[in-house]
């Protein structure tokens, strides 16, 4: 039986940070990016050795702009990376320079070891060991040493291990080692702890190695009165899923096929690939991930601006910008697909309402379902407003180029930006909105243009006619179209869209 960690599956809500961290200063490599294969909407990414190996991956779920978790029973709290005994002293000075929180060095069971916080706030132990790689990396650390479990059935969860080829090692003080083949595990009992909480710097679970597919049946038979399993193809690994009975979430992955059967080891990581089943709308979700840039290439800085924002630039960017409101309940990556079919070669800015019912993202608050507070309207608008100069300003956007695109909520919102703050949205494409300011104030607005998409089979169509004559009737150039469509966006609000942006900028030039 093969022993030890496969991998270890972490959350970060800030993926470029997280890149900076595990590739820029540990000096891991980025060995492979991908939609997730249990929600293809989710950027994976995984790091390790100079070939992935099983023993040396570090692997994120990207909850981009996410909360931070709870730490608390039934998880992983700590994971500890291997680095050579002499090399302690560098790492304390290079986290100092990079302002890196760190704690010690210190001793656990006769090892130095150096605590470190990723940006998520996750512990990242340097332990001074030394221990073997098949693709070692210089100035990095060579492969997983171990994880820290809490749970509050310290004898059940050691008991559980024995399954994957760990056990009783030693003592020290409330913490109980196991040991494998190649590395450790910490078992700390904390009775009395709150439960954990998934979100930033939280593990989601520890993957042990499974030789092949035959190992990882033979373990689901084992486990079969134990209580629910699920087996999932991930392309790099098969893997079992289980809980321990304290409920933290393992995994039995076999070691191949391995990272190297789509990507040659010198093109590693470099490529964002998409699960097979979910290739019918791999663009849309190439639209939707998060972007990153690696060391060493160009980057767009983030900016400290008043709302949630993420930017999905082409590969052949023509210099202008469409900012997207999204509607009721979406986020700031919802309606990048369909821009993205709108104007293939546009940078999108995509940005997500502060306002929240229900736990539902909307731009501002409603009193009912045709009642808006007028005093949060006005709130959230001025806060948009400097939102835009901030970008504009920030990112270095060009105002000429710069096209708004609002659906249902978002174009709610959007409207009501274009009455109260005339200028800062001079073109914009309303889908599906409707006037929601009660007293909007008699403002020139003959430097807006406005396309106004309503479905014919819309509940709201009705009121979408008083934003089109309240815009109109002070200056607006408005285009209002009625589409054979209802609520939902549909392909004509693609080819609409299109044609008006493209006839709009083309004025500038």
């Amino acid at each position: 039986m093969t022993s030890g960690i496969h991998h270890v599956t972490g959350i970060t809500s800030n993926v470029q940070a997280n890149v900076d961290f595990y590739v820029g200063f540990l000096g891991l490599r980025l060995v492979k990016r991908t939609g997730g294969y249990a929600d293809a909407e989710q950027l994976h990414l995984v790091y390790g050795d100079g070939l992935g190996s099983p023993g040396s991956l570090l692997t994120f779920l990207v909850w981009e702009a996410a909360g931070r978790g709870r730490t608390g029973i039934g998880q992983v709290s700590e994971v500890a990376l291997a680095v050579p005994p002499v090399s302690l002293g560098d790492w304390i000075t290079k986290a100092l320079a990079a302002n890196i929180p760190l704690e010690g060095p210190s001793r656990e069971f006769g090892e130095p070891v150096l605590r470190l916080k990723d940006p998520d706030g996750l512990i990242v132990k340097l332990v001074g060991v030394a221990m073997a790689t098949p693709a070692p990396l210089p100035n990095a650390p060579t492969r997983l040493r171990g994880v820290t479990l809490l749970t509050d059935k310290a004898v059940e969860t050691a008991s559980f291990l024995v399954r994957f080829g760990y056990t009783e090692d030693r003592r020290s003080g409330v913490a109980q080692r196991m040991g494998s083949e190649t590395d450790i595990i910490d078992i700390r009992e904390v009775s009395g702890f709150v439960p954990s909480v998934s979100g930033g710097g939280v593990p989601d679970h520890v993957a042990f190695r499974a030789r092949d597919i035959d190992e990882l049946r033979s373990m689901r038979l084992s486990l079969k009165g134990h209580g629910p399993t699920e087996v999932h193809d991930r392309k790099y690994f098969v893997s079992l899923y289980v809980r321990d009975p304290a409920g933290i979430l393992m995994e039995y992955a076999t070691d191949g096929p391995g990272m190297t059967i789509d990507e040659a080891p010198a093109e590693l990581g470099q490529t964002l690939l998409l699960p097979p089943h979910d290739a019918d709308r791999a663009e849309d979700l190439r639209a939707m991930l998060p972007q990153f840039a690696l060391p060493g290439e160009e980057r767009f800085p983030a900016r400290d601006l008043p709302f949630i924002h993420r930017f999905n630039r082409p590969q052949n960017p023509d210099g202008t910008t469409l900012v997207l409101l999204h509607g009721t309940g979406g986020n700031e990556a919802d309606l990048m697909p369909i821009a993205r079919r709108i104007a293939p070669h546009s940078t999108l800015l995509g940005v997500r309402g502060r306002a929240t019912e229900e736990g539902t993202n909307r731009w501002f608050r409603r009193v009912d379902a045709t009642t808006f507070d007028q005093q949060d309207i006005r709130g959230e608008a001025e806060a948009f407003a400097a939102f835009v100069e901030g970008a504009v300003t920030g990112y270095g956007l060009d105002p000429d180029k710069l096209v708004f695109l609002g659906y249902s909520n978002g174009a709610n919102m959007l409207a009501a930006v274009i009455q109260l703050h005339p200028g800062v949205v001079r073109r914009a494409v309303l889908l599906r909105g409707i006037q929601t300011l009660e007293k909007p104030p008699a403002l020139d607005l003959s430097d807006t243009s406005v396309l106004a998409l309503t479905g014919r089979d819309d509940a709201f169509a009705r009121n979408a006619p008083a934003l089109a004559d309240a815009l109109l009737a002070h200056g607006a150039r408005v285009d209002s179209l009625e589409l054979s469509a209802n609520h939902e966006l549909a392909a004509a609000d693609v080819t609409e869209s299109t044609e008006w942006i493209q006839r709009k900028l083309s004025m500038n030039r």
